[in-house]
């Protein structure tokens, strides 16, 4: 819709057409059009995914013996509920000429795929191991090293390889080239991160959108001169657009949480996971705000810690620090209800992202 009205002539003279141009309009329409997508397509796609399926996702058998009994039959690869609705609205309302949407669109779609390989692969082998741990890797950096050469190719050369750190106004770790292993690494580590969190209905779904929309603000600030001036900002041209992808991010969670909310009809998958992370990663590099999505997204770092802590210590030591990882299934076994879990990690969630919203004015 941006791009065939910016080709019609006259369009700035009509003030509703001018609407378009505002950054905020077109992130308030991405958010309706994301969501309406979803609520149309999600019913006829669950359905389809029940019918090729059958017994669903596997369920993990050294898991919690309750999710063998309450979720076995729940299709996976509910992602594509996400996907479609996100991809849709972002080209019917982000400026296609704009590089920074391309990549992050790159990043979700290459991420989508491997994880949609992956649940594929689980689905029709009935069991909980998809694409190889090392081919799952290797695609994953190859993407993320890519996507950041794009993303260095289009900054300043100010910025470009540079490590923004928060608290500091003008503060840049300088890496040159090898600013694309720090990206790959934000940018893989962040898929990964919300993959581990995804486990109980809804868990997952929240914190993405909460960071999304804290992204979101990001984003817009950052990508406006007169803003990114005032709050002492790297001011990154171009990265405002990403304003209407996060929203279509947002409505497009909104909508897949109507499916997924207790007790879910569908799971999100790594079809889901991968390219959910993926892009917050993506646009933390492309906004200088690698390290904040360490803080917006620490419920995501709190989870993949808690992986790496327990497997190094059974390996080292043959004992287990928590009862089960990732650390939502610990608090299973302790006996909390699952949604007594998933309402208190969203509230953790939710003072995270406030916390790395302060980082705009500590400077």
């Amino acid at each position: 819709m941006f791009q065939f009205l910016s080709l019609l002539p006259h369009a700035d003279q009509i003030a509703f057409l001018r609407l378009f141009k505002y950054l905020t309009f077109r992130a308030g329409g991405a958010v309706l059009t994301a969501l309406f997508v979803a609520f149309v397509i999600g019913p006829a796609l669950i359905r389809w995914l029940k019918q090729k399926q059958g017994k669903g996702q596997p369920i993990r058998e050294d898991g919690p013996r309750r999710h063998i009994l309450e979720k076995q039959g729940t299709p996976t690869m509910g992602g594509l509920l996400i996907l479609l609705p996100t991809v849709v609205s972002t080209l019917f309302w982000a400026d296609l000429e704009n590089i920074y949407v391309w990549v992050v669109l790159l990043v979700t779609v290459g991420y989508g795929l491997l994880g949609f390989a992956d649940d594929y692969l689980k689905v029709s082998k009935r069991s909980t191991g998809g694409v190889s741990g090392k081919i799952r890797l290797v695609v994953e950096f190859a993407i993320a090293f890519v996507a950041t050469w794009l993303i260095m190719r289009a900054e300043t050369p100010e910025l470009s390889g540079m490590l923004a750190v928060p608290f500091f106004k003008s503060a840049l770790i300088p890496f040159g080239i090898f600013f694309i292993l720090v990206g790959g690494v934000v940018i893989a580590g962040a898929a990964n991160a919300v993959n581990f969190t995804d486990g109980l209905d809804g868990l997952a779904i929240v914190p993405v959108m909460i960071a999304a929309a804290t992204f979101l603000l990001f984003a817009y600030l950052v990508g406006n001169v007169k803003f990114a001036d005032y709050l002492q900002l790297h001011y990154v041209a171009g990265t405002g657009e990403l304003t209407v992808f996060l929203a279509s991010l947002v409505g497009a969670g909104l909508g897949f949480l109507w499916y997924n909310a207790p007790p879910a009809m569908v799971f999100m998958g790594d079809t889901g996971s991968l390219p959910l992370g993926g892009a917050l990663g993506a646009v933390a590099v492309a906004v200088k705000h690698e390290i904040v999505l360490a803080i917006v997204g620490g419920l995501f770092v709190l989870e993949t810690v808690s992986v790496v802590v327990q497997v190094v210590s059974f390996k080292l030591t043959g004992k287990r620090v928590f009862r089960m990882a990732p650390i939502h299934h610990h608090f299973e076994q302790l006996g909390w209800k699952e949604p007594t879990i998933v309402i208190r990690f969203w509230i953790v969630a939710v003072v995270l992202a406030l916390i790395g919203l302060s980082t705009l004015k500590l400077r």
